[in-house]
């Protein structure tokens, strides 16, 4: 038989009520942390794909317009919003089309929480994420 003390059947079931919520945040603000990287990763990669297109040797040369669409375009495909519209700001610098000279793609990216919008209103609802990649011409 089980033995039980007056007044503890319902000990555990209390218990768990009062540690459940912070179980839930921590495994909420692990997918929110996951997906902050991913993204990041996306908009790293989404810059090195612009430089690429960009550095390539064609007549005539590869426009900046032609870049931000190659950026925008691997962002829109990869980029995890939730329905929100990419927002990404891209620049790109160049000094020439000469073989040798430097192009440089940088995409800026303001990440919008997804999972934890109200929680992590602390560290703010959206926080800036800047991405570079420097290539030479060939």
């Amino acid at each position: 038989m089980k033995s039980r003390a007056k007044g503890q059947s319902g000990a555990s079931a209390v218990e768990f009520a009062i540690i459940l919520p912070i179980l839930v945040l921590i495994l909420f603000g692990i997918i929110e942390m996951g997906l902050a990287l991913y993204d990041k990763a996306m908009i790293t990669n989404a810059s090195r794909e612009g430089a690429r297109a960009g550095i390539l040797f064609r007549v005539p040369p590869v426009t900046e317009e032609e870049i931000v669409n190659v950026v925008n375009t691997y962002l829109g495909n990869n980029l995890i919003t939730f329905g929100d519209p990419v927002g990404a700001t891209v620049t790109v610098t160049r000094g020439s089309f000469n073989p040798g000279d430097e192009l440089k793609v940088s995409v800026s990216y303001t990440y919008t929480t997804l999972v934890l919008p109200r929680l992590l209103t602390d560290f703010g609802p959206a926080f800036g994420m800047v991405a570079e990649t420097t290539m030479r011409m060939e």
